[in-house]
C-alpha cells in the first residue's frame, strides 16, 4: 500500500509537468482503436435491437475489465523485471488517466488566438475539442464552449479518474492504476458509442448507462468540493438543485452548473450540431459575462479540487495503523 500512495503522487506530478505529449503512445488511443474495430464487427454481426443491446454489454465488459486487467499485467511484468521499472510503468500509466494538463493546454490553445481577435483560428482549434459546429460562433459563444468543455471534463477527465485511483490505493492487490484505466475505458466507450442516434442507439446503451453510474459519485463529490471551496456551499447547492436537474445528462449538467454558480456565469443555451439546433437548459445566473479569466479561474478550481482530494488521500493513508 505504501508504494501505491507514492505512485499516486508521482503520477499527479507527471500529469502536471508533462501531461499527454501528442507524439507519445497513449492508452486511450489503444482503447479507441479496439472500440472502433469491435463496434464495426458487432454492427455487422447484430441486425436487431436485442442482439445489439447484448453486444453492447459484451463490448463494455471486454473494454472495461480488459483495460484494467492489461494494465495490471503490464505492471506485474515490469515489477518482475525490476521493482523500479514497475513503479515507473505504474506511474506513467496512471498519469495518462489524468487529463489535467491536457485540458489546460486545450483551453489555452483556443484562448490564445481568441484574445487577439483571431476568431477564425479560434473556431478551427475549438473544432478539435467539441462536437458542436464552430464555423459561425461569436467570441462570446466560443468562450462559453470552452468553459463548458472545461467544466464537463473536470469531472470525467480529471476528478473521476482520481477518485478511482484513490480507491485503488487502499486495495493492495489491485492498486490505483487498474481501476483508473477501467474508468478511462468506460469514459472512452461513452464518448465513442454512447449516443441515442443511429447506429449506436442500442449498441451504446449499456456503455452510456454504465459510465453515468460510474461518474455519479465522483461528480457529486466534485460539486460538494466546489461548494465548500466557494465559501457559499448552500448557494452552490441550491443553484445546482434548481438548474442541473433539467439537464438530460445526470452528471455533466451538475458539473457545469457547479462551475457556473461558483463563477457567477451562465452556461447552456442553443448549440448547433451538423446544422441542427439543439437547446440545452440554462445553468447558473448570468451575473458576469464569460471571459478568458472565467476559464482560467475554472482551470484553477479544478487544480484546487485535485490537490485537495490528493491531500485527503495522503492524510487518510498516514492515519492508517498498518500502512
Amino acid at each position: 500500500m505504501t508504494n501505491n500512495i507514492y505512485i499516486l503522487i508521482i503520477a499527479a506530478f507527471l500529469d502536471y509537468l508533462i501531461g499527454d505529449p501528442w507524439d507519445w503512445p497513449h492508452p486511450v488511443q489503444v482503447m479507441g482503436w479496439l472500440i472502433s474495430r469491435l463496434t464495426k464487427f458487432f454492427l455487422q454481426l447484430c441486425q436487431n435491437s436485442l442482439t445489439q443491446r447484448l453486444a453492447g454489454i459484451v463490448l463494455g465488459i471486454i473494454l472495461i475489465i480488459g483495460s484494467g486487467l492489461v494494465g495490471f499485467l503490464m505492471i506485474q511484468i515490469a515489477r518482475w523485471v525490476h521493482p523500479l521499472l514497475g513503479i515507473a510503468i505504474n506511474s506513467i500509466l496512471l498519469a495518462s488517466c489524468f487529463a489535467g494538463k491536457s485540458l489546460r493546454v486545450a483551453a489555452e490553445a483556443v484562448l490564445q488566438p481568441l484574445t487577439v481577435g483571431d476568431l477564425e483560428k479560434a473556431r478551427k482549434i475549438l473544432s478539435n475539442y467539441v462536437g458542436r459546429d464552430t464555423q459561425n460562433l461569436s467570441q462570446a459563444e466560443i468562450f462559453r464552449a470552452v468553459l463548458e468543455t472545461v467544466a464537463e471534463n473536470a469531472t470525467d477527465g480529471v476528478m473521476a479518474p482520481l477518485f478511482y485511483a484513490i480507491v485503488g490505493v487502499f486495495i493492495p492487490v489491485v492498486g490505483p492504476t487498474p481501476l483508473a484505466l477501467a474508468y478511462k475505458a468506460s469514459s472512452t466507450l461513452d464518448s465513442m458509442v454512447g449516443y441515442r442516434e443511429a447506429p449506436y442507439t442500442y449498441l451504446g446503451w449499456f456503455c452510456a448507462r454504465l459510465e453515468d453510474c460510474l461518474t455519479w459519485l465522483p461528480c457529486r463529490l466534485t460539486v460538494v468540493t466546489l461548494a465548500l471551496l466557494s465559501g457559499k456551499p448552500m448557494h452552490i447547492w441550491q443553484i445546482c438543485r434548481r438548474d442541473a436537474i433539467n439537464d438530460p445528462s445526470p452528471n455533466s449538467g451538475w458539473s457545469e452548473c457547479a462551475y457556473a454558480a461558483f463563477l457567477g456565469v451562465q452556461m447552456g443555451g442553443t448549440n448547433w450540431y451538423r446544422g441542427v439546433a439543439k437547446s440545452k437548459p440554462l445553468l447558473g445566473d448570468a451575473i458576469y459575462a464569460i471571459t478568458a479569466t472565467s476559464i482560467q479561474n475554472a482551470l484553477q478550481l479544478t487544480r484546487y479540487c485535485f490537490l485537495l482530494w490528493l491531500g485527503i488521500a495522503i492524510a487518510i493513508f498516514l492515519m492508517l495503523p498498518n500502512r
